[in-house]
This record gives C-alpha cells, sequence and structure tokens, in this order.
C-alpha cells in the first residue's frame, strides 16, 4: 500500500538527510521541495530579477525548468538542463532563498509542480509547507525540530566540509533570518500541521532518527491497508 509522507521543519534541521533516508528504506520515490526554491532562487540572482518586482518575477518564472536526476550518488537538481545541485548550496544562495520562496507566484508555482509529482504516492517529500499546503491529505506528517545552537553548528559543519569558510556567527544569523521569514511569510508559512508528529532530533544520531520515522511510516501504511474505505473501493 502506498502513502504520502510529508516532512517539514526549519532550516538545517535535517530534513533532506531524513527524508532521502526513509525513501530509500521504503523503497520510495524522494523529492527535496527545497532544492527548487533553491534553484530558482540561482536563477534569480544569475539573472538580476528584481524581487520587488511583480513583472520581473512574472518574466522569470516562465524561463525556468526544474527537474532532479539520480547521477548514483544520489539526486542531483537540474535548472534549465544545468546540473546546479552544487552551486544552489552555496551561502549566497542561502541567503536568499527565504525571501524568494516567499513571493506567492513563486510559491503557487512550485506548489503545482510538487503536487503534480506527487499524485502517484509512494513518495517522501521535505520542505516547509509540504504537511500543510502540498498535500494536507499525506498519511504521514513529521515536523522535524532541533534546538537552534545545534542546527547553527550542523550548517557551519557542512558549509566548513565543502571548504566555504565563513563564521559561525553568520550562520547562526542567517538561521535566525531564514526561520523569522520561514514563519511569518503571508503565503504557505512554515508551521506545524495539527496531525503530523513532531521529532526532535537535536541529541539523535541520524540512524536514531531514521528508525522511528520508519517505525512510524510502517504505522502508517498498516492502518492505510486497513482503512474501510480502501476496502470499498
Amino acid at each position: 500500500m502506498k502513502i504520502t509522507i510529508a516532512i517539514d521543519g526549519f532550516s538545517s534541521c535535517g530534513k533532506s538527510t531524513l527524508a532521502k533516508a526513509l525513501a530509500k528504506e521504503l523503497g520510495y520515490g524522494y523529492v527535496d521541495s527545497g532544492a527548487m526554491y533553491r534553484a530558482v532562487t540561482l536563477y534569480f540572482l544569475n539573472t538580476g530579477v528584481d524581487l520587488e518586482n511583480p513583472e520581473s518575477v512574472h518574466e522569470a518564472m516562465e524561463h525556468l525548468e526544474i527537474h532532479f536526476e539520480n547521477a548514483g550518488s544520489g539526486n542531483r537538481t537540474f535548472l534549465n538542463g544545468e546540473d546546479v545541485e552544487n552551486e544552489i548550496r552555496q551561502m549566497r544562495v542561502s541567503e536568499m532563498v527565504s525571501p524568494v520562496a516567499a513571493i506567492s507566484e513563486v510559491r503557487r508555482a512550485m506548489v503545482k509542480q510538487q503536487q503534480k509529482i506527487g499524485k502517484k504516492k509512494a513518495i517522501v517529500m521535505d520542505g516547509r509547507d509540504i504537511g500543510t499546503v502540498v498535500f494536507p491529505d499525506a498519511e504521514l506528517k513529521i515536523f522535524l525540530t532541533a534546538d537552534p545552537k545545534i542546527r547553527a553548528q550542523r550548517r557551519y559543519d557542512e558549509l566548513q566540509a565543502k571548504g566555504q569558510m565563513i563564521e559561525f556567527e553568520e550562520v547562526e544569523k542567517n538561521l535566525r533570518e531564514r526561520d523569522h521569514i520561514d514563519s511569518t511569510r503571508a503565503d504557505s508559512p512554515l508551521r506545524q500541521a495539527e496531525d503530523a508528529r513532531v521529532l526532535d532530533n537535536s541529541y539523535l544520531t541520524p540512524q536514531e532518527q531514521l528508525d522511528i520515522a520508519l517505525e512510524w511510516a510502517l504505522e502508517a501504511i498498516r492502518l492505510k491497508t486497513k482503512s474501510p474505505r480502501d476496502f470499498a473501493s
């Protein structure tokens, strides 16, 4: 029985790490919705789009196409046919992705694409509005959270490992700003769905959080299998 799994949460909570691992365990597809917004942001930065100009934003959205490919080492994000996976993880994109994602036209376009991708179920998607807007009927919704200091340290370590020299204070400041923008934007703000299960991974290893999520997923699949609605159909 196929279900849809939505994972939401703040920046640098490890949503993608959990979603990828869970999808692999279940044999499901994985979609990184955050990468889609990062790709849009990269395009806006490279083409000089004025975020305050609706016409400029609309024109840009008409000329970009995003898709994913599995290159053996995991999902790669492609923007207009070009692999931009490494570029979209740079700090200059991180600093602008929340303001770009807050633009209504951008969010609505991405939500449509995400819903289209998820129609066949058997999918794990992570982001900030997956369980509340993109898939409000998802059989399993997980809200991932962690202590802000721990999130900042994780992000700092990740950037350092990639050779991006940056001060810890700048990373921490960026996360605070992104949290604020994501939680207060008018269109699809980050919030915990009422029926989401909260997973605080502040002091959990990746394997420990995966074990918990996998248990929840198998439970949701069993419940779906036993649903009278499904037998009736």
